[in-house]
């Protein structure tokens, strides 16, 4: 059915907005440079006056090359692998995932490294982004992320932090090596320029993870995994103290000097990525990320003991490592995933911005600001005083639930609408993160087999705000029911979905999770809810489809960016914010599939899939004992339109 029948608000949305002939428009064309598809597209000026077109991928795709121009055919990237995951005890800092760029001026991560041209031909260039290490269980070292490439061009994933006792206690080699775990004795950090998890050399692209020396038991304070721009920390005890941070990141203006929506802030300015997870810290807090003053550059904070305090996950999209954890967490937390970004010269831009923040991009006679992390939207001079903008703000989808038969995570709450602006105005942008899927233990807190909520994405005056989605319910223990949230969580075996925010209503976020089955001898979990319909039931077979998503507005379907905005659905390409699926106990026919628009599939066996990056989608939950967790939700997205 379409979506205007399942009283979807974005389909009254549409209403106003479908016939305005934005959708008949054709994207401009550049005679001067060499024209490309794929990615979030970013046309800038940099100094004495070249003109510039970056395509931005935060999820895997191609650069499709259809003809070259006047400028020759070289073209200067940035590929970011997946950042490690911190260990799951007394945890080193994940590291970050591997550097490598040949932009004019900057260098690759590591010491000493450099990167040739890169003629690009008519063709079809693969791009693949690495994931982020996933969290890792109490006494396990951290998992290594995954390669990022464009064409030839590969980067390693970060090496996973490690976690005592050993001999899981050294850092993981990788792009960037993981930071060694407090333990008696020396335990070595993870060197740096390996391909992830081995010794195999790499082109440099970033550096070792810090040691960690315990001469005698009783003190765990561990080190930071390596980052693009240094090591890792190395500590040791005696005596007691904060954990080691993480490597310092690098910086990269590829996408635009003034475009803050990629990346994260960093020790100086610009936008900085690959910066290596904290170590967990003993009486003291956990070392942060990205460096002494951080977080920074995508680095998550490693976990503290004595006074407790938790770490966090690495940023998406930066290739950051993850914090290492402390016992009282039970996880390590995960890396984030990479980014690749590629550039060439062009002739001319379309039109001129009014704004700055973000990827700007011109079509249909908009002017479009794409955030796909954190920034800040500001108004220049040249603004139409007042002006109306159209927003499209999508949160972080829910974490699936864990222990075999979870529920499948609620897609990120969605709001659009259009709001008056006059100039001056700044506004800060709020890219939600995905919530962390659910571990096999149920008894361990804080997530109990459940997963964790979404977080909210925020834009504009009020603010205006989306709610993260539903965590799934767990597979057993007492925290099985779907948790509410922009669409809710699926509910775990024999309990009921989460609800969805403002369902049902105009102004709904999205549609409830999916129920639990009651029944035995097996459980299917409920699917997350998804934007565009309610996530669906388990049965005593199969766990519950994550409920579909929906369609961007016309007015952000550029064709340029057509398979990096969304997912592929029913009626094309971006769909957004679809449930995760619901797990099972049985291995065939399996979990249940997550929704069309980024939502993390249940497999019949293993692990839930993540959401994928920038959609919202929903986690999907773990499935047959041989499962570790439930997969994360994705990250938001948050999109920004006027009149050029």
């Amino acid at each position: 059915m379409g979506i205007r029948s399942q009283n979807n608000p974005l389909a009254a949305y549409l209403d106003v907005f479908s016939n305005t002939g934005t959708d008949a428009g054709t994207a401009g064309s550049v005679p001067s440079g060499l024209t490309a598809t794929g990615g979030v597209i970013s046309d800038y000026n940099t100094p004495p006056g070249a003109v510039y077109r970056a395509h931005i991928f935060t999820s895997s795709g191609a650069l499709n090359v259809t003809a070259l121009g006047s400028f020759g055919n070289t073209v200067e990237y940035l590929v970011v692998g997946g950042g490690g995951s911190g260990g799951g005890q007394y945890g080193g800092g994940g590291g970050a995932g591997g550097f490598r760029t040949n932009v004019s001026g900057d260098t690759p991560g590591g010491p000493g490294g450099s990167e040739s041209s890169f003629p690009a031909s008519v063709s079809s260039y693969t791009v693949t982004i690495g994931g982020g290490g996933g969290g890792t269980l109490e006494g396990v070292a951290g998992n290594p992320g995954s390669i990022s490439s464009f064409g030839p061009i590969i980067s390693q994933g970060g090496g996973g932090g490690g976690s005592i006792p050993p001999p899981s206690a050294d850092g993981i080699p990788g792009g960037s090596g993981g930071g060694g775990a407090s333990s008696p004795g020396t335990q070595p950090g993870g060197s740096g320029n390996k391909q992830a998890g081995t010794s195999t050399a790499a082109p440099t692209q970033g550096y070792d993870g810090g040691d960690a020396s315990t001469p005698t038991p009783g003190g765990y304070q561990s080190a930071g995994g390596g980052g693009a721009g240094g090591a890792g920390q190395t500590v040791s005890h005696p005596p007691s103290g904060p954990g080691g941070y993480g490597g310092i990141g690098k910086a990269s203006a590829i996408a635009g000097p003034l475009n803050n929506g990629i990346g994260t802030p960093g020790p100086s300015a610009g936008r900085w990525f690959a910066g290596g997870g904290g170590g967990n810290g003993y009486d003291g807090a956990g070392g942060k990320g990205g460096g002494p003053g951080g977080p920074y550059a995508g680095g998550g904070n490693g976990a503290g003991i004595s006074p407790d305090s938790p770490g966090t996950d690495a940023i998406s999209a930066t290739g950051g490592g993850g914090g290492g954890a402390a016992p009282q967490i039970g996880h390590g937390y995960a890396g984030g995933s990479g980014v690749v970004v590629v550039r060439y010269q062009i002739g001319t831009i379309t039109a001129t911005a009014k704004a700055t923040g973000g990827a700007i991009s011109f079509y249909g006679g908009k002017t479009i600001h794409t955030f796909t992390n954190s920034g800040t939207f500001v108004t220049s001079s040249n603004w139409n005083n007042p002006d109306s903008v159209e927003y499209l703000i999508i949160a972080g989808g829910g974490g699936g639930g864990g222990i075999t038969d979870g529920g499948g995570g609620g897609a990120g709450g969605v709001v659009p609408g259009t709001t008056t602006l006059s100039h001056p105005t700044s506004y800060a942008v709020t890219v939600g993160a995905g919530g962390l899927g659910g571990t096999m233990a149920y008894n361990v807190a804080p997530l109990y087999g459940r997963g964790v909520q979404g977080t909210p994405s925020v834009f504009g005056p009020g603010p205006i705000s989306a709610t993260g989605g539903g965590q799934g319910g767990s597979g057993a223990g007492s925290y099985k029911a779907g948790g509410a949230g922009g669409s809710g969580g699926g509910g775990g075996e024999a309990t009921a979905g989460g609800a969805g925010t403002n369902y049902p209503g105009p102004t709904q976020q999205g549609y409830p999770g999916g129920t639990g089955h009651p029944g035995a001898p097996a459980f299917g979990g409920g699917g997350g809810g998804g934007f565009g319909g309610v996530g669906g039931n388990g049965s005593s077979t199969i766990g519950g489809a994550g409920g579909i998503g929906a369609q961007l507005p016309t007015t952000f379907r550029n064709p340029a960016s057509a398979t990096s905005l969304g997912t592929p659905g029913p009626a094309g390409s971006y769909y957004i914010a679809g449930g995760g699926g619901g797990g099972t106990e049985q291995s065939n026919p399996g979990g249940g599939d997550g929704g069309y628009g980024g939502g993390g599939d249940a497999p019949g066996t293993g692990s839930g899939e993540p959401g994928v990056v920038n959609t919202g989608g929903g986690g999907g939950a773990e499935s047959h004992p041989s499962g570790t967790f439930g997969g994360s939700g994705g990250s938001g997205i948050v999109l920004i339109a006027y009149p050029s």
